[in-house]
């Protein structure tokens, strides 16, 4: 996710745990989407959804939160 802020990522998972529990949801949520693409988890379209929407809403709140660490570290 958002790998073109690498180092930011890195210093907030550090620095923010709210920033860092975003992170692993997200990455969960991908990880569980994956599955279900893959045939390793099975799960209605509608559930699918949900997760696909979730992840989603979390991938913009961290990268809301990458902004505006950038924005303070200029």
């Amino acid at each position: 996710m958002l790998k073109e802020y690498r180092d930011e990522i890195s210093n907030l998972k550090q620095e923010n745990a709210h920033f860092a529990k975003i992170f692993e949801k997200h990455n969960e949520l991908d990880q569980k989407a994956k599955d279900v693409d893959e045939g390793r988890l099975h799960l209605s379209d509608a559930e699918l959804e949900v997760v696909k929407k979730e992840k989603l809403l979390l991938k913009d709140e961290a990268l809301h939160m990458i902004l505006e660490y950038k924005k303070a570290q200029a």
